[in-house]
């Protein structure tokens, strides 16, 4: 069985799908591994260390789709790539199947099996294969990073002959992968950190880390089987909304995370809260390529609203683009792994596992999740 591994098109992407060492991997499971040449210079890995792990490089890109029997990618695919897939085929890469329906009827029609990493279960079992979790960290910590560079203050607390300097405030809004991440490194860099959840059963986790863990009282509210936030009603929005300002205000940096599976995000921070904060404030929208936290802010730029910088980069895990590439590519391995059979020498789908159940969104000629 053939695994084709293109090369990402899309601008400014430095990850790379898969690494060196899992193709190795793959090599060892019994599968022919073929990769587009140039796949790993955004992380410095040269065709010549792919090959050194048993990879075929090719250079012309249409030949991988065409005669591949499982796509590997980390974006969704253009139009034009699905036409040259195999019948019969599996692809597997991120989607974003709530809102590309035409994209998953195109897979559907052209007879295509579509795994969607974003709906890989949030189960134990499934947890080394889970993208959504391992690329979320990275940015997180990226977040943080990015934002004390572009603070104009310290963030630890500084003892010195002329004077202390205080610690700086970071206001972590929504403690999940991508926001624990967040705490955890901001409290590494000596930074003052409060956090807040619509969720209480992590408060716990905020503790855990050393930050402080910002008490609303929503009424009732909890999260889904598979550990995401729930919707809040527009009144405990509203409730929410006065206690995140004043909470912002008091803040250096404050860091949006929250989202919701499969919808927009909330807008949390709006324009007044905005206002009410300091100049010099840094905010960074981790939810800015789902519709965004923060009002205002602009998908892929960074913005001044009274000297407030609000950030609304897109692929923050990707500025750490080789931590990234091994997760993501881990992932991938583990997933590919999990459903092979060794007689078959093939990847397998079992369309009665959970995992499976879960991810796979077109089978058979047929969109076979609903959605």
């Amino acid at each position: 069985m053939q695994i084709g591994i293109p090369k990402e098109t899309h601008p400014g992407e430095q990850r790379a799908v898969v690494i060196p060492g899992d193709v190795a991997r793959l090599v060892k499971l019994g599968a022919a591994v073929v990769i587009e040449s140039g796949l790993g210079a955004g992380i410095r890995a040269t065709d010549a260390d792919y090959e050194k792990n048993g990879a075929t490089i090719r250079s012309n890109r249409k030949s991988i789709f065409q005669e591949s029997d499982i796509i590997l990618r980390l974006r969704k695919p253009a139009p034009a790539d699905i036409a040259l897939l195999r019948p019969g085929s599996i692809h597997i890469s991120y989607l974003d199947p709530f809102n590309e329906k035409a994209l998953l009827a195109q897979l559907a029609e052209r007879g295509v099996s579509a795994i969607s990493m974003e709906l890989i279960p949030r189960t134990t079992r499934a947890q080394k294969m889970d993208a959504l979790s391992s690329q979320a960290s990275l940015a997180g910590y990226a977040a943080v990073v990015l934002a004390a560079e572009r603070t104009d203050r310290a963030l630890p607390m500084m003892t010195t002959p002329a004077g202390t300097i205080n610690p700086a405030r970071v206001f972590i809004i929504g403690a999940g992968v991508a926001g624990l991440q967040a705490i955890a490194t901001a409290k590494r860099l000596g930074a003052r950190v409060d956090a807040f959840d619509t969720r209480p059963t992590v408060a716990e986790q905020v503790r855990s880390l050393g930050a402080r863990f910002v008490e609303v009282d929503l009424g009732e509210t909890g999260q889904t089987k598979d550990g995401y936030a729930k919707a809040l009603t527009e009144e405990q929005l509203k409730i929410q909304r006065d206690a995140m300002a004043r909470q912002c205000a008091m803040s250096d940096i404050v860091i949006t995370t929250a989202q919701v599976f499969g919808r927009k995000a909330p807008i949390i921070v709006t324009k007044e809260m905005v206002t009410g904060m300091k100049p010099g404030s840094i905010i960074v929208d981790l939810a800015i390529e789902t519709g965004g936290n923060v009002e205002g802010a602009v998908l892929g730029q960074e913005i001044d609203v009274n000297g407030v910088r609000i950030l609304g980069l897109e692929n923050m895990a990707g500025r750490v683009p080789v931590n990234a590439s091994q997760m993501y590519s881990a992932n991938l391995y583990y997933l590919v792994e999990e459903f092979w059979d060794k007689e078959a020498n093939s990847m397998v789908l079992k369309q009665e596992d959970d995992i499976l159940q879960g991810c796979l969104v077109t089978h058979g000629g047929i969109i076979c999740r609903d959605l």
